[in-house]
């Protein structure tokens, strides 16, 4: 992003980009909070199942690194996922002994319902944009596909 902004953009569109994320971060948090309460997930474990959400599967050291958790913590978040039903836990084929983490539909249900959430907070705020705003949201839309 840096790269891009030096090169094609300014600083002020860098500015006003970051209080776009930084506004829309704190609107889809608060409104991630109340929906997460419900369900007692705690924005940890919403992460991990959005991750299980885009795999078949993730090995318990796959979870740990993809969270930057220990193995221990890793544990304690799939094992309180688990008893929620959210996930579930399977042997590999080859290897019984290994654990794989999967999601359930259940899970899939509540990072699908969170998606459209965030979705229409999103699409809220940006119905409220002005013309500038929106070229600097469209701009860095632009940006980030190409490095993706």
């Amino acid at each position: 992003m840096k790269t891009t902004i030096q090169q094609g953009g300014s600083s002020s569109e860098a500015e006003r980009l970051a209080d776009f994320v930084l506004f829309t971060q704190r609107s889809c948090i608060l409104n991630l909070a109340s929906e997460l309460n419900k369900g007692n997930v705690s924005f940890p474990q919403f992460f991990l199942l959005t991750y299980l959400s885009s795999e078949e599967y993730l090995t318990m050291s796959d979870i740990a690194k993809k969270m930057g958790h220990s193995t221990a913590a890793a544990t304690g978040l799939v094992d309180r996922l688990e008893k929620l039903g959210y996930v579930e836990r399977v042997h590999a084929a080859e290897d019984r002994r290994k654990i794989m983490v999967r999601i359930t539909s259940h899970g899939i249900d509540l990072v699908s319902k969170m998606r459209g959430e965030i979705a229409v907070n999103l699409a809220d705020v940006m119905s409220e944009m002005d013309e500038e705003e929106a070229d600097t949201v469209n701009h860095a839309r632009t940006a980030l596909n190409r490095n993706l």
